[in-house]
């Protein structure tokens, strides 16, 4: 591959009408790392920067022809994986991923929109748990969908249950937590959890899950250690969210163009 060509991640995702999550979120974050960005549309949604008004899935064989026929012609270094919409497509997803065991998986669990709409229901998390948490290499929930996913309320007992579940890392988000600063803490089998704290910002973010996923994908395609990419993805994630901005009557929207090292 020539040294010119920027590493790939393929973003398999929702389609966010406002631009502040999903397929376009990916695409921005991925470009900011200096990766290019390819994608496979999962479902579309009504939704605007307040909530999510409707999922509709895509056909299944759509959401298959999409990415093998992607995978066919483009090398990828990176895969993300972000709202899924039904368990069909898990499966799809689930299949893909089995036929390409060596290329890394971000997979960011979307249970639910940040304005509280239900993004999933009782099957497709436990397909999430059985089909694509074991081949994932570092999985991104915030704190409520660690909780959900693992059945515990703790959160190292939540990070402990869903690094059993086959995954080789977990980096669990605390912006839904009441702390006064936000704690991140990534967790791996046998070794003992990284923790970084950044300063609260005021209001809400529609997007950070988002933004925190594709730019650790695109950080892994460039083949940075995972500490490390880890620790850049949160950077600059933190960055997007101090200089956001609220285009709707909802929430603010991270500005994923500025990069910036700030901590």
């Amino acid at each position: 591959m020539p040294h010119s060509h920027p590493p790939v991640v393929l973003s398999i995702a929702g389609h966010d009408p406002c631009g502040g999550a999903g397929i376009q979120a990916d695409i921005e974050a991925i470009t900011a790392q200096g990766c290019m960005a390819t994608t496979v549309i999962t479902c579309l949604t009504v939704q605007d920067t307040k909530n999510v008004k409707q999922l509709i899935p895509l056909n299944r064989d759509l959401v298959a022809d999409q990415a093998r026929t992607l995978l066919a012609d483009i090398p990828v270094q990176a895969f993300k994986i972000g709202l899924l919409g039904d368990v069909a497509i898990a499966e799809v997803v689930a299949s893909l991923l089995a036929d390409h065991p060596l290329i890394p998986v971000v997979l960011d669990p979307i249970l639910a929109a940040g304005g509280g709409a239900k993004l999933a229901d009782r099957a497709l998390l436990e397909h999430i748990r059985s089909q694509l948490l074991p081949r994932t290499t570092v999985a991104t929930p915030n704190s409520e969908e660690a909780r959900r996913l693992a059945g515990e309320q703790s959160l190292a007992a939540s990070a402990r249950g869903i690094l059993a579940l086959g995954c080789d890392g977990v980096l669990i988000t605390g912006g839904h937590e009441s702390n006064r600063d936000v704690v991140n803490r990534l967790y791996r089998p046998d070794q003992e959890p990284i923790e970084r704290n950044w300063p609260r910002l005021p209001g809400e973010y529609h997007g950070s899950g988002c933004t925190l996923a594709a730019s650790l994908a695109a950080l892994l395609a460039r083949r940075l250690p995972l500490e490390q990419a880890v620790a850049a993805a949160q950077t600059y994630t933190w960055n997007t969210l101090s200089h956001g901005y609220r285009p709707g009557r909802g929430q603010s929207i991270p500005c994923r163009f500025f990069h910036r090292e700030s901590k």
